[in-house]
Formats: structure tokens, C-alpha cells, sequence
């Protein structure tokens, strides 16, 4: 856990995402109601999404209104960074870390990652669409029978509920 738990907002979505002016808005009073009226001060991000780059421009413009606020980069890649990758991440970025508990977790990197965030936070604003189906792949290069991956976003989304956060789905506006 990164900081209080009872202060912590975690953001997770799909990768693609339809961007209003009214997904916006709306991403942007939840986040201010937080910090305001629930003391929120720290704002948990992955990566690999149009949606975490979307709540990340959200959240720095509100950083000049409450500089108080942190924004942490909870990394699924590079366990250890050199001191160049990490003054480049600490120019957007108030801290970064790579949760222990998930090396070595292969291709559920990004989900265990996910779920680190959930662990950390009592809030969460998220992007789920829960008729989206990420695209079919094939199993290896030589198979030609595809397969149906779960979607990353819905797997959080139950683990999310399971941990009892109080969930802003933005897809629902």
C-alpha cells in the first residue's frame, strides 16, 4: 500500500475508449468531489490505456487547483529502473512503483498490477464496458483455432467489487 488506503483512487479501463465532452466532465467532478469532500490526496495509475492517459490529463490540471494532490504511477514492467528512467517518470509523475508481489507474474502482469492498485485504494474511477470483448487470438503462431482472452478491465472491475470500493463506472454516463 502506497499511502492511506482511505485516501487513495485508483483508475482502471479499457485501452480504447470513447471520449466526450461529457466522459470528461464527468471523470473530472468525480475525481474533485473526491479530493474535496473525501480527502482523496493520491491518485494510483497504470499504464497502456487511452483511459489512464485520460484521467492522468484530468488529474494534473486538477493538481493546479489542489497541489497537495500526488499522482503515483504503479509500473507492470522494469522491477528496477536506473536513475535516468526515473527522473523522466518523476516529470509526470509525483512517485512511481513496481509492486514486489507481482514479478514473475508473466502475461497477468497488467492484472495483478491492477489488483495491486484495488488493494491500495478505497475508491476507484473506471471505464467498463461490460458488453466489450478484447480481440480473439490464436493460442501460437502454428494454431488456427482462436481463443477468447478475458478482458483485464473486467477482471479488475469484479476484484474491485469483491473488495468492496466505492466504483465510479464512467462508461455508464
Amino acid at each position: 500500500m502506497y499511502n492511506s488506503k482511505l485516501k487513495t483512487c485508483c483508475f482502471f479501463g479499457h485501452r480504447k475508449i470513447a471520449v466526450s465532452d461529457e466522459l470528461i466532465s464527468y471523470i473530472k467532478d468525480i475525481t474533485e468531489k473526491l479530493i474535496k469532500d473525501k480527502n482523496v490526496d493520491t491518485f494510483l495509475f497504470g499504464s497502456k490505456s487511452q483511459f489512464d492517459d485520460l484521467c492522468y490529463e484530468i488529474v494534473s490540471e486538477l493538481k493546479l487547483k489542489y497541489p497537495h494532490i500526488k499522482r503515483i504511477y504503479v509500473r507492470a514492467e522494469f522491477p528496477q529502473i536506473d536513475d535516468s528512467y526515473k527522473r523522466y517518470l518523476l516529470e509526470r509523475f509525483e512517485d512511481t512503483y513496481f509492486p514486489e508481489k507481482i514479478i514473475g507474474a508473466g502475461k497477468s502482469v497488467y492484472v495483478e498490477r491492477n489488483f495491486e492498485m484495488i488493494n491500495s485504494s478505497s475508491f476507484c474511477i473506471c471505464y467498463y464496458d461490460e458488453n466489450y470483448l478484447p480481440p480473439k487470438r490464436k493460442q501460437s503462431k502454428k494454431a488456427l483455432i482462436a481463443y477468447q482472452p478475458a478482458s483485464g478491465t473486467k477482471l479488475a472491475y469484479d476484484y474491485a467489487i469483491k473488495r468492496n470500493l466505492t466504483i465510479y463506472n464512467s462508461f455508464d454516463i
